[in-house]
């Protein structure tokens, strides 16, 4: 395998200019650098990316680390849908993408500092992460550029950024949403306690009640985890006791849990019990009946993430925070009482 110094030597050039000529150095002739990218084409040689960010003077490697990819369920295509928007952010640019995928719960063998130091990483952007993550604020006290995803840490740090939508307003849409057709009797289907979007949501969830005069409960509100399958046997259980008007979700994927054990309790939706989901995944327009959700564009809160990311690295930032559109998208999982 060819090596830096064979290009240079063939070149007939320094191994310093060969370096230069592939980190865009201004100082290097393009007459030289062709002859050098001709060179290292025929010789077959390409550069380390590890080993071109230690000589750049510019790091041009970022880090996905993301928590919750491997869950096990084909529905969930949220992740990828990240990792779509963040690729195609960075395709047409000089960076390179280095994937870290780890579970946030059981995280305990390479700190996110860890890992991006040994890559020579220069910014990173996080998702799926958890608040009680053992090295959440590990990576928030370092000076690395940080962009989270569906987590808005407060912080006055000009190199952290964050990318979601407005989760608490976009809850308080779809609460609004069965309480302007009659609901009072909600289960709310909440997802991992220790997740801020999940903090979020319970939020807006309560402002709507509040806009009604009603108060949200805590025997009202059931934590699935995010996962269909809690989902499915909370609600199971649930409905051996009571029977709701509605199940408000925190995902599509408990969404699809709920209808399940409703449909099992021999039950019909929307006639006796309404659902509603958040995310509208692809399977929510194919479901029966079609679920009710909110809309959220995976693809580009990736794309924004690694824009935002990339402007922190460079020490372009107008905001630390982006919020991207969302939307209410109504079905038919939803009756109107009388």
């Amino acid at each position: 395998m060819a090596t830096i110094k064979d290009v240079a030597a063939k070149a007939g050039v320094s191994v310093s200019v060969v370096s230069k000529a592939f980190n865009n150095y201004a100082d290097v002739n393009e007459k030289t650098r062709q002859r050098i990218f001709a060179v290292a084409e025929e010789l077959n040689y390409s550069p380390n990316i590890v080993a071109k960010n230690l000589s750049s003077k510019k790091q041009r490697t970022i880090g996905l680390i993301s928590s919750g990819v491997l869950n096990n369920n084909e529905k969930d295509t949220n992740a990828f849908d990240i990792f779509k928007g963040v690729y195609t952010a960075l395709e047409e640019t000089q960076y390179e993408l280095s994937i870290f995928l780890i579970d946030s719960q059981k995280q305990k063998q390479k700190s996110y500092a860890q890992f991006c130091r040994e890559r020579n990483i220069g910014g990173t952007i996080l998702q799926g992460m958890r608040t009680d993550d053992p090295y959440f604020k590990e990576l928030i006290d370092t000076k690395l550029p940080v962009v989270y995803v569906d987590i808005i840490t407060g912080l006055e740090n000009k190199l952290i950024g964050s990318v979601s939508i407005d989760n608490r307003k976009a809850s308080f849409e779809i609460a609004s949403h069965l309480l302007e057709r009659n609901h009072r009797d909600i289960v709310i289907m909440a997802g991992t306690k220790e997740t801020f979007v999940n903090m979020e949501r319970i939020k807006g969830v309560e402002e709507a009640f509040y806009s009604y005069g009603l108060e949200l409960t805590n025997s009202s509100v059931l934590f699935a985890n995010f996962s269909e399958e809690e989902a499915y046997l909370l609600a199971k259980d649930y409905l051996k006791k009571k029977r709701p008007t509605a199940f408000l979700c925190f995902s599509d994927l408990m969404a699809f849990g709920v209808i399940r054990a409703v449909t099992e309790a021999g039950l019909s939706i929307p006639e006796d019990v309404s659902v509603t989901g958040f995310d509208n995944l692809v399977f929510s327009n194919y479901s029966n009946p079609k679920l009710t959700t909110v809309q959220q564009d995976f693809v580009e809160i990736g794309r924004q993430a690694a824009i935002l990311l990339q402007n922190l690295m460079n020490n372009k930032v107008d905001k630390n925070q982006v919020f991207v559109e969302h939307e209410l998208v109504s079905r038919d999982s939803v009756r109107t009482l009388e």
